[in-house]
């Protein structure tokens, strides 16, 4: 049988290597190597899965948990960490189960793939990009010429365009009848309509909280970091893949969940006893990062000028509010362009979950982030592209 996979990422070469053994693959990639974006995930490292259990795995995915469960049962992470160094990539675990090829090098997993497409004479066909998909009798015709018996698309999303994630296998699911869910950034930074002059601050150990239509609420609890438009950092990205659907959003900080309002208090006084004679402001330095400390106290409405000696209880509970619930003003999600991933995509009501098979045109498959799901950062997206691709591959 003679199939074509459309898209050389993560979710295509797996499929590829799951469906040669028994088929003819030809691999479909439109730039000039495979992985390509890949190779910039995990800022170059490449986080290639992450070292937990099903059950656990699945409880970071956002969108279409169940879905998936055919698939992650079927290519668990575990599984996937031993395929990988059965073939020579040594990983390790880091924090959060995050896992690493051991050498830091994006390059080193996609060579593992390569590896393995070659290993199983996979055809690949580089700089090859696939403008038509027709279906004629039992046939499927690419590009007006070459004839198929399944094809798979595996394209990608929308976002990183430069990689190749152009949006092409939403246009031919359309053409195929398959309706494509709205498609919004995941995994993104935030941009403020705050005028912080915070660039390049680092925020470890508080908690960022959103609530959205005026009562959901949702949270997370590690890292910040201010940029020139607005924050970013672990806890903003996974932030807002649970809440890009929602039109109201007010974000705030607890700069120190570790202290409930008394402690906080306690805390502050022992400060304000050692800095009796100062500014408000210089008082705070052992308690909030320096850039940060005149924005909490504007905040407060606490003037910077004020002497300790001269705060009232009213203001110094101000300040406490300010400390536990430090507000920042939304103004959007940045661009679609930047996202690590895109959440949306080709509706899973019109996919097999157990296949990846259309349920509208026989022999045509859908795997990775072309379908509606998406999770959490963590490794969890591109185990989520390994295991749709390899659970279509070995049904094909």
């Amino acid at each position: 049988m003679k199939i074509a996979i459309i898209g050389g990422g993560p979710s295509g070469m797996m499929c590829a290597i799951a469906a040669s053994e028994n088929h003819e693959i030809d691999l479909y990639e439109q730039n000039e190597k495979l992985g390509k974006k890949l190779f910039i995930s995990g800022k170059g490292r490449c986080n290639l899965t992450n070292n937990t259990d099903e059950e656990s795995f699945l409880e970071n995915v956002v969108i279409n948990k169940n879905f998936l469960y055919s698939a992650i049962y079927t290519l668990s992470p575990l599984m996937t960490i031993d395929m990988f160094e059965n073939f020579g990539l040594k990983t390790k675990t880091e924090r959060g189960n995050r896992v690493f090829p051991i050498s830091d090098k994006s390059s080193d997993v996609i060579k593992t793939y390569e590896k393995i497409l070659r290993k199983n004479k996979v055809n690949v066909l580089l700089n090859t990009k696939v403008s038509s998909i027709a279906k004629e009798n039992d046939k499927f015709i690419i590009n007006g010429k070459t004839a198929y018996d399944k094809v798979v698309i595996a394209t990608g999303g929308v976002s990183y365009p430069l990689t190749g994630s152009t949006g092409d296998g939403y246009k031919f699911a359309k053409s195929f009848g398959h309706n494509v869910n709205k498609t919004k950034p995941a995994l993104i930074g935030i941009i403020l309509k705050n005028d912080f002059n915070l660039a390049g601050l680092t925020l470890k150990n508080i908690k960022i909280k959103a609530k959205v239509n005026g009562k959901k609420e949702f949270e997370e609890f590690g890292e910040l970091l201010f940029t020139h438009r607005g924050i970013s950092g672990p806890t903003v990205l996974s932030l807002s893949s649970r809440i890009n659907k929602y039109s109201s959003i007010e974000l705030s900080i607890d700069l120190k969940p570790a202290l409930n309002f008394e402690k906080l208090d306690a805390r502050i006084l022992r400060d304000f006893d050692e800095f009796k004679n100062k500014n408000i402001s210089n008082a705070l330095v052992k308690l909030l990062p320096k850039d940060l400390i005149t924005y909490v106290l504007e905040q407060a409405e606490i003037p910077q000028d004020k002497k300790i000696n001269q705060i009232t209880k009213e203001e110094r509970d101000s300040l406490i509010k300010s400390i536990k619930s430090f507000k920042l003003d939304f103004s959007q999600f940045d661009l679609i362009d930047r996202a690590i991933v895109t959440s949306g995509g080709i509706d899973v009501k019109e996919i097999d979950p157990s296949t990846f098979e259309s349920k509208l045109v026989k022999n045509l498959y859908f795997i990775g982030e072309v379908i509606d799901v998406d999770a959490l950062t963590g490794g969890y997206n591109i185990q989520i592209a390994n295991s749709t691709g390899y659970t279509c591959g070995i049904n094909l």
